[in-house]
């Protein structure tokens, strides 16, 4: 698949805005705390993926209620839907100057109830867009950090009406965000989520 910029400006992708809050003090101190264990932005790449998938918990997974959005609020109380986790990981990259994007799924619910658009990363080394999931492995999801083939968390089946959305959005989708911070709790995000984009 072709990933297509939103914007040509690719400064546009180490931007800060009220979700990827990178100037943040927590996002500052969590990166800083990361950069120390590695030799180049490669490898600070892989551990900064890392820690999302594995140290913020997927709320759906775990059973939290909070809606979480703002890429401080994440890592702070720890969890967040697949959104929210992107928005700390784009959050975490950006604050060591690694080109992010923010990019979509189009995927079906479990149940066949429908659909809903799953939110990924997407990040620039050597002159190429590589996908990313933070979202959290779980039986049946192994997503992995790769530069050399995609290891997503899913892999879009165009027969039951899901789909790969090409473009990589600097800040995250109006949609998106808007359900997030409309949310009280998790089961009413749950019910808002956007089934296309």
């Amino acid at each position: 698949m072709q990933l297509i910029q939103e914007t040509p400006d690719l400064s546009a992708y180490l931007a800060a805005d009220e979700a990827i809050d990178h100037h943040h003090p927590r996002v500052r101190e969590t990166a800083d705390g990361l950069a120390r264990e590695v030799a180049d932005s490669y490898e600070y790449a892989r551990v900064a993926f890392e820690f999302v998938r594995d140290a913020i918990a997927h709320s759906q997974d775990s059973g939290d209620h909070r809606v979480t959005w703002r890429a401080s609020d994440v890592l702070e109380q720890g969890t967040g839907i697949c959104y929210a986790k992107a928005h700390a990981l784009a959050a975490l990259l950006r604050a060591e100057d690694i080109p992010t994007a923010l990019c979509y799924q189009r995927l079906a619910h479990g149940d066949g109830s429908g659909h809903a658009v799953h939110g990924l990363v997407a990040v620039r080394f050597n002159g190429a867009w590589h996908r990313q999931d933070p979202r959290g492995n779980k039986p049946g999801v192994d997503a992995r950090f790769s530069l050399d083939g995609e290891r997503l968390a899913w892999i879009p089946d165009p027969e039951a009406g899901e789909t790969d959305y090409p473009v990589l959005y600097a800040e995250p989708h109006p949609a998106v965000l808007g359900a997030l911070k409309a949310a009280p709790d998790r089961p009413s995000l749950w019910r808002a989520l956007p089934a296309a984009l």
